[in-house]
Parts: C-alpha cells; sequence; structure tokens
C-alpha cells in the first residue's frame, strides 16, 4: 500500500487518506455576502406591472399577428403582380417589335413581287 501511495497525487492521497472531518471543513464554501450586495436588492426591484388578463394578452397578440401576415401578404402580393405586369409588358413589346419586323418582310416581299411582275 505504501507504493500505491506513492504514486498517486498529492490531492488524491489527501482526499483518500485524510481524516473525514478535515475533508467535510476543506469542502465547505463560506456564506458571506458585502452590505454593498443586500442594498442592492432594494434598488433593483422592479415596479409593480398591472396585471394583463389572458384573454386580453392573447386577443391583442392575435390580432397583432393577424395585422402583420396580412401586410405581409399584401406586399409579396403586390411584388409579384408588379413582376408579372413587368414581364407582359416586356412581352408585349417583344411582339410588337417581331410584328412590325414581319410587318417590313411581307411590304419587301410584296415590292420585290411587283417588280418581277412588271418585267414579264
Amino acid at each position: 500500500m505504501a507504493s500505491t501511495r506513492a504514486m498517486m497525487s498529492p490531492i488524491l492521497r489527501r482526499s483518500l487518506f485524510a481524516p473525514a472531518s478535515a475533508t467535510r471543513q476543506s469542502m465547505r464554501r463560506p456564506l458571506s455576502t458585502t452590505s454593498r450586495l443586500l442594498n442592492s436588492a432594494d434598488a433593483t426591484a422592479l415596479p409593480a406591472q398591472k396585471p394583463v388578463g389572458a384573454f386580453r394578452g392573447g386577443l391583442f397578440g392575435f390580432l397583432f399577428g393577424t395585422a402583420v401576415a396580412g401586410a405581409s401578404v399584401y406586399y409579396y402580393i403586390l411584388e409579384e403582380y408588379r413582376v408579372s405586369n413587368e414581364m407582359l409588358t416586356e412581352d408585349i413589346y417583344a411582339l410588337q417589335a417581331a410584328t412590325q419586323r414581319l410587318n417590313a418582310y411581307v411590304t419587301e416581299l410584296e415590292g420585290k413581287l411587283d417588280q418581277v411582275q412588271k418585267k414579264k
């Protein structure tokens, strides 16, 4: 057993082989506080609030949540409408440009066809 004691750390040796009363005293923490800490409890006391009923608080929360959700959906739909309106406008302009090109091409073909008929 003497060889086992030599291999142990000093802290472990003290806690294993010390009398029980010495171990209990070394494990205790003193419970004390300063007067400053005792007086600060009065300074940090929260003001008393008027209690809010569960129904009134729940109703307010529900209405607030509904208003926020409605507003966010409104702005989302407004943004989607704006984007789709811009896309539709771009498509209309592209269709108008294609129609003008086709009209110019047909007019050119009619002119060439008239020249061919005049040569005959």
